[in-house]
């Protein structure tokens, strides 16, 4: 391996409007090196990346980013724009926006093919179909002609390194690779990326905020923090003895298990389902489809029981069955089989139903998205009571919401602060007191259950570990029980008392928690488990 470097970057800042976000920042990759850059949201990793290929709309740009002799930084537009995506390809975060839902797959790696290199269309054809089949794409000839929709994340995922490779780049910038996909694809795509980088000798700058995922890949790591680097060296030097403080709680990020092991026999059972089985209506082909419809099975007759103080975690990937169980566990949609909320079950009369989704509440996945940007903390939090206490005055409210936010630890002891506090909104709090938000707004009638979608995937690690202490803490102190949905194992390893894990919409195994992680006895569980692991 070369000692020259392939890129040097000197003294690289970014600023917006006179803010500057990335402080002149030094580091070099050579040539056919694997190199991670870490840090949470904020820390400056993905504009320090962007910025080296001028991609970041009106920022101010300062010192060198010397690349093969040239500064990208200085260079002419036309001389960059070839450089982009021959020389230096890049791999987005999220493909479904990436890519162009308008063009099929292969008419957009065509498209670099065509005007980066100057293949002729039918040459062009030929070689897509060759990168889609490198990258693992099953039946590549056929899925030339998908659209971004018709793929899996994990395909879509595949199509944008291909077309990252198609014109053979000596660096690849890759932007959160993984980070939409389930944890045994993200070691396929990891795997793959490892396999192309070593078989084409080209460097990677893999931008990224899981630990696993980087301590697996790099050889070499760049810790950042607040646009600044605070330490890089050897990725086995950098995990095992840690120099920077923020280093150390980085690594020291995984979640903690701290609940109640022992629930006490007499807890009753807050949720109690048998045979629970979802189908989804579908059309038949030819004749029979006008007088037949046919049956998706999403969720095949499920068991399970969630005690009072307990969590039951349900793990698996996309397309598991997961997400589905949570929303007939909600009333959201018609089942079959039986389902009990204390001791009642859901019913077709919607009065009936309004006293059990009070004992049954949501925290959804991403709370920018579940909480309204129109309405204000304390309109938010409070518009639970408003449905199942109407008959609160308004200072009843209000001191209400007060005590909730102090509950998820977002209260202030000043009574003004407190007061500007319940009129902001949601933009204008991080992404954990959003998520805090959205558990104030659950907390706040008192339910029995909380049914946690993916509660902190959308969270960086240090505050995912807030997250998960604040929930357990909650659960102890108010007997609380959660059916927790994850393909996180170290969220279930932190969190579960019992365990089911899904697979094609049916429980594949089931059991206490320590059990089924350490001794898993499917094939399925024990891939999801190494996954982990790796």
């Amino acid at each position: 391996m070369s000692t020259a470097p392939l890129l040097d970057v000197r003294g690289l800042s970014v600023s917006f409007a006179g803010n500057k976000v990335v402080h002149g920042i030094d580091f070099s990759i050579t040539p056919g090196e694997r190199v991670a850059l870490v840090g949470e949201s904020g820390s400056g990793k993905t504009v320090s990346a962007l910025s080296l290929l001028r991609l970041v709309a009106n920022a101010d740009l300062g010192g060198q980013a010397v690349f093969e002799g040239h500064d990208l930084l200085a260079m002419p537009e036309r001389e960059l724009r070839a450089v982009r995506g021959r020389d230096i390809a890049m791999i987005f975060q999220e493909p479904m926006t990436a890519l162009n839902p308008l063009m099929t797959i292969g008419d957009q790696i065509a498209e670099v093919l065509t005007l980066k290199t100057g293949l002729a269309k039918a040459q062009a054809a030929q070689k897509v179909i060759d990168l889609l089949a490198e990258t693992g794409i099953p039946e590549p000839a056929r899925r030339v002609n998908a659209f971004a929709h018709q793929l899996s994340g994990g395909q879509r995922q595949r199509a944008m390194i291909a077309m990252a490779l198609a014109c053979q780049p000596k660096l690849l910038l890759a932007d959160e690779p993984t980070t939409a996909l389930d944890v045994s694809l993200r070691g396929q795509i990891l795997d793959l990326l490892v396999r192309l980088q070593q078989s084409r000798g080209m460097a990677v700058l893999l931008i990224s905020h899981d630990l696993n995922l980087v301590r697996r890949f790099a050889d070499r790591v760049i810790v950042m923090e607040n646009g600044s680097i605070v330490e890089q060296g050897a990725t086995a030097e950098v995990f095992t003895q840690p120099q920077h403080a923020y280093t150390q709680r980085l690594i020291a990020s995984r979640p903690v298990r701290d609940v109640v092991e022992e629930v006490q026999k007499e807890n009753r059972p807050v949720m109690r389902a048998k045979g629970l089985r979802v189908i989804y209506p579908t059309p038949l082909p030819g004749v029979r489809g006008w007088f037949k419809r046919g049956e998706f099975v999403a969720l095949q007759g499920a068991d399970f029981e969630i005690v009072q103080g307990q969590t039951l975690g349900i793990m698996g990937e996309s397309g598991s069955g997961k997400s589905t169980l949570a929303l007939a566990a909600l009333g959201l949609l018609p089942f079959q089989g039986a389902l009990h909320i204390n001791g009642q079950a859901w019913g077709a009369n919607a009065a009936g139903n309004k006293a059990l989704r009070r004992q049954v509440q949501a925290v959804f996945q991403d709370p920018f998205s579940s909480l309204s940007p129109r309405l204000t903390v304390e309109e938010i939090v409070g518009e639970g009571l408003g449905v199942h206490e109407p008959q609160l005055a308004q200072r009843e409210r209000q001191q209400r919401v007060v005590a909730t936010l102090r509950d998820v630890g977002l209260g202030n002891t000043d009574a003004a602060a407190m007061a500007q506090t319940l009129q902001r909104y949601p933009h204008e709090f991080s992404g954990g007191q959003r998520q805090r938000l959205a558990i104030a707004r659950a907390l706040i009638i008192r339910p029995s259950l909380l049914v946690l979608d993916e509660p902190t995937s959308a969270l960086d690690v240090t505050v995912q570990k807030q997250v998960l202490a604040l929930l357990q803490a909650l659960q102890r102190e108010h007997g609380l029980s959660y059916l927790l949905i994850t393909h996180d194992v170290d969220v279930i390893r932190a969190m579960a008392h019992q365990v089911l894990v899904m697979k094609d919409g049916a429980v594949v195994e089931s059991g206490a928690v320590q059990q089924v992680l350490a001794q898993p006895q499917h094939a399925y569980t024990r891939t999801l488990v190494s996954a982990a692991v790796a």
